[in-house]
């Protein structure tokens, strides 16, 4: 999951040489994870690591823009820095891409927090296993409660979410959160740990839709350098989460890197690469990109982060729907409401509204920490007012089962 550091790590310099002598392979999978016979991860990654954005040249870009069936190239053109000063005429083309599959609809939706412990030691991460914050996890009656404060404002979609911790938040623990939202709302999301194809098709019995994995960076040695213990180490697992939730019978995967981690340009491409492929694999499949930025984070000496800013973020919006013009685009609260409300009116396609990051603070007092600052703590009435004010129509669900 992609998050912000909120608090100091506990670690001394010291403890942190003595786990980089013993640090497993984050290529290598560890015992009981599910190995697929896939070649998605090496093309991707081959595609990420040939891909020279400096060759692209204006004439490049503008074949793309108009080409009416655009190809991973087009992508790779529509990414690079060439195409910043037709940023306009990209934006007016991923407008009409949108208007022509979405109409001017914009899905609401809200993420609930269920629990924030974590068994990874990600530098960059709020819920970081070695940083000082308070846990907590919620019961069945306290998840309920959760849940029906949400469906009060009218909301009929909840994305589920917990720290990376197996141990607290157990494949039968999510499964009761799931059937409990079932009660509640239509449309079920999951992002939470990766797990194998046989949990993914629990977690789908139980009334799960579709699941959502952040890779972070799709760069193997700066992932390496971010992620330090626990399963999230491990990249190729990780990797192919999306696939193994669509061979467990998940309708939809999301998919994302956390912009600014590793070269913003590549991290995107290899996103757009693996959703375009997987697509075609799996031609039912429904498909998603979330868009976030890495927000102002301690230890930025380690990460060394690289500034998105909201010219290039429009500019990886836009070309992911000319990419994939089907996929949900959706725009987080990290964002401030002014960038996301300019956002539905050119190609995103999904907004949260009344979030709380924390564990238990919509129907109580909040048990546990936040994960991330969030910069948008509108409301759902306002966002849907907001929605409206730009002559946009905010849908709860667009699905009905029978």
């Amino acid at each position: 999951m992609a998050t912000e550091v909120m608090n100091e790590s506990i670690l001394s310099e010291s403890i942190l040489e003595d786990m980089k002598e013993n640090r497993i392979d984050h290529m290598t999978y560890l015992e009981g994870m599910e190995v697929l016979d896939s070649d998605v991860e090496q093309t991707v990654v081959e595609a990420m690591q040939h891909y020279d954005y400096n060759k692209y040249t204006a004439a490049d870009v503008k074949r793309a823009i108009y080409n009416e069936s655009r190809t991973l190239a087009d992508f790779a053109a529509l990414l690079s820095p060439a195409a910043l000063p037709l940023l306009e005429e990209i934006a007016q083309m991923a407008q009409r891409e949108t208007r022509k599959h979405f109409g001017n609809s914009v899905m609401m939706f809200t993420p609930l927090y269920i629990a924030n412990y974590c068994e990874n030691y990600c530098i960059y991460c709020g819920f970081n296993c070695h940083n000082k914050i308070r846990r907590a996890k919620l019961n069945a009656e306290e998840i309920e409660r959760e849940m029906q404060e949400i469906a009060k404002s009218g909301l009929q979609e909840v994305l589920i979410l917990t720290g990376e911790s197996p141990k607290m938040s157990n494949v039968e623990y999510i499964g009761e959160a799931i059937k409990i939202a079932r009660k509640y709302f239509k449309v079920i999301g999951l992002e939470v740990y990766p797990t194998n194809s046989e949990n993914y098709k629990f977690w789908h019995d139980c009334g799960a839709d579709y699941v959502t994995v952040f890779q972070e960076t799709y760069h193997s040695d700066k992932y390496e350098t971010l992620h330090l213990a626990g399963n999230k180490r491990i990249f190729p697992y990780r990797f192919n989460s999306q696939e193994r939730a669509l061979k467990g019978g998940m309708r939809g995967v999301g998919f994302a890197a956390l912009l600014g981690l590793d070269d913003f340009r590549k991290d995107a491409f290899a996103t757009g690469v693996h959703a375009y492929l997987l697509q075609r694999k799996y031609p039912q499949a429904e498909i998603a990109f979330s868009c976030p930025r890495l927000r102002p984070i301690i230890n930025n000496d380690r990460i060394n982060p690289m500034d998105v800013h909201e010219a290039q973020l429009l500019q990886v919006v836009c070309a992911y729907r000319l990419l994939l013009p089907f996929a949900s685009i959706t725009v987080s609260t990290r964002e401030c409401q002014r960038v996301r409300d300019n956002l539905i009116q050119i190609c995103a396609t999904k907004i949260s509204a009344g979030v709380d990051v924390g564990i238990g603070g919509r129907s109580g007092e909040e048990k546990g920490d936040e994960q991330f600052e969030i910069d948008d703590t509108r409301n759902v009435q306002e966002v849907y007012d907001a929605i409206l004010s730009v002559g946009m129509q905010p849908v709860m669900n667009d699905y009905i089962y029978v």
